[in-house]
């Protein structure tokens, strides 16, 4: 997680003024925003550490203003950084100094739907969810849902390569993206992957999603459909503790069942909830929940419904309710969709960590990921995918304090160092960004990296397309194991 660092200059090779009169032709004045408020709004995304100033931000309509746009960035070799919704939590959509933040909000159309072929061809500022409910009356949903979609964008999605609760059957983004228009750094715009799915040569569909906007700015996806479920049943175990709830997944998994969804809250979040406007009737004196949602043809859940009782009781599930309505359904979800709003409201700022770990060591690191918590004197919480291991301590704190932004700052690194220890890795379905850039050695040695930075350099020669994010600024210094914990980090040179 990075620290907080000074304002900088911005780059001055050409003028400001040069640089937003050229914006304001290719996208008009309403659309080149920089007023200091603007300008201001856009210097982070969720992720509110290190912001910094952009020089612009322009919102164009169209690919080719799109294209125009990053043109003109390159011939006056100004920074520019693709951005959504801005609820990225890994600083993905932070600017550089003087770079111009390139949003892409206003593109937001549905482009075209094949119900046949279960495809969907749609602009990046779409909204997660509405392609959910504009495919619907087809018997159709787009499966990604991380826990933003009522706000999040495609576009952002396929950056990140989100996932959400659902990831456990439905996989993250990358296995619902099949093509894609892309404006490279140079202004040219090429397309990659196909709408059958399958393309010759390289995956370079692959490549780009998850490549947080160091590669190019996604203006198309080409997304398929998912039919929708023909029956549902959703489970809100209760536990005394979370290695008990952790446990009840480990035997639902081990059994062969493959749930759409596994999700845990622990009892700081569900105070949380429950204090907000989130609340869902949960029992604040549970130490954990655990929701299972089940889909599928309806002749296979009651079967399954069955193990998963067996199992909760065997495992002491203290209570286990069964939604009975879609409504009651909602009431379960909204305690977990609506955690990271709830936790909001315990501090002026909140660091949503985001690490993977083998699943059946879910109880060892999480208890001591709260040891790191309480050792730094830091109110932390934890809501995670736990039917893959998918991580999310949370740490509620005021940045305004130095001392505890530093003990949130040391906190974060420790427990990266840990699940990485423990066999996982640094990120999930929130990306790298620039909150650990600088630990991606933790999992990669120099010879990983710079093939990474040479991918990345044949796609964005210059390095102005979103500058200083996923690689590191720093490396590690290690005489014998490259991929050892414990390193000291020196410049690169």
């Amino acid at each position: 997680m990075p620290g907080v660092r000074p304002p900088q200059e911005a780059p001055t090779s050409r003028s400001d003024a040069e640089l937003i009169a050229g914006l304001r032709r290719i996208v008009g004045n309403e659309h080149c925003l920089t007023r200091p408020e603007d300008l201001f709004a856009y210097g982070c995304d969720a992720l509110t550490l290190d912001a910094q100033r952009p020089a612009a931000i322009v919102l164009p309509e169209s690919t080719e203003q799109v294209a125009s746009a990053v043109a003109l960035c390159a011939y006056l070799q100004r920074p520019f950084v693709p951005r959504g919704a801005g609820t990225g939590l890994s600083g993905g959509a932070h600017p550089t100094p003087g770079a111009v933040v390139i949003s892409l909000t206003r593109m937001r159309r549905i482009l075209s739907i094949d119900a046949d072929d279960r495809i969907a061809i749609v602009q990046p500022g779409v909204v997660n969810a509405d392609l959910s409910a504009a495919v619907a009356h087809h018997g159709l949903f787009y499966a990604p849902d991380p826990s933003s979609q009522q706000v999040c964008t495609i576009g952002g999605n396929v950056a990140e390569n989100s996932g959400g609760p659902h990831t456990l059957k439905y996989g993250t983004t990358t296995d619902h993206v099949i093509a894609l228009e892309i404006v490279l750094p140079s202004g040219d715009v090429v397309r990659v992957g196909s709408d059958t799915g399958f393309a010759a040569g390289y995956d370079l569909t692959g490549v780009a999603v998850g490549s947080e906007g160091t590669l190019g700015i996604v203006t198309e996806v080409t997304v398929r459909l998912s039919p929708i479920p023909e029956a549902v049943e959703t489970l809100l175990a209760i536990f005394d503790d979370v290695p008990s709830a952790c446990r009840l997944v480990g035997r639902i998994i081990e059994s062969g069942m493959v749930p759409a969804s596994l999700e845990v809250i622990d009892r700081r979040t569900i105070e949380a909830v429950e204090a907000s406007v989130y609340r869902a009737g949960l029992p604040q004196d549970a130490g954990a929940v655990l929701i299972i949602e089940l889909d599928g043809a309806a002749c296979e859940l009651q079967a399954q419904l069955e193990r998963v009782r067996a199992f909760a009781y065997e495992e002491g599930v203290r209570g286990l309710e069964v939604a009975r309505d879609d409504a009651e359904r909602a009431r379960f979800w909204r305690a977990r969709k609506g955690a990271f709003g709830a936790l909001g409201r315990l501090a002026p700022d909140l660091y949503v960590h985001d690490a993977v770990v083998p699943r059946t060591k879910l109880p060892e690191i999480l208890e001591k990921i709260c040891e790191i918590g309480d050792r730094h004197r830091l109110r932390l919480s934890n809501v995670f995918h736990a039917g893959d291991g998918n991580l999310h301590p949370n740490i509620s704190f005021d940045r305004r304090d130095p001392d505890e932004l530093a003990r949130v700052i040391e906190a974060g690194r420790e427990i990266l160092e840990l699940c990485v220890a423990a066999g996982g890795v640094l990120t999930g379905e929130h990306g790298v960004g620039n909150e650990k850039r600088d630990y991606m050695g933790l999992v990669f040695d120099d010879v990983d990296l710079d093939a990474m930075r040479r991918l990345r350099d044949v796609w964005n020669p210059d390095g102005l397309c979103n500058p200083d994010k996923i690689m590191p600024t720093t490396r590690p210094c290690m005489e014998s194991n490259p991929k050892a914990r414990g390193y000291d980090a020196v410049p690169i040179d």
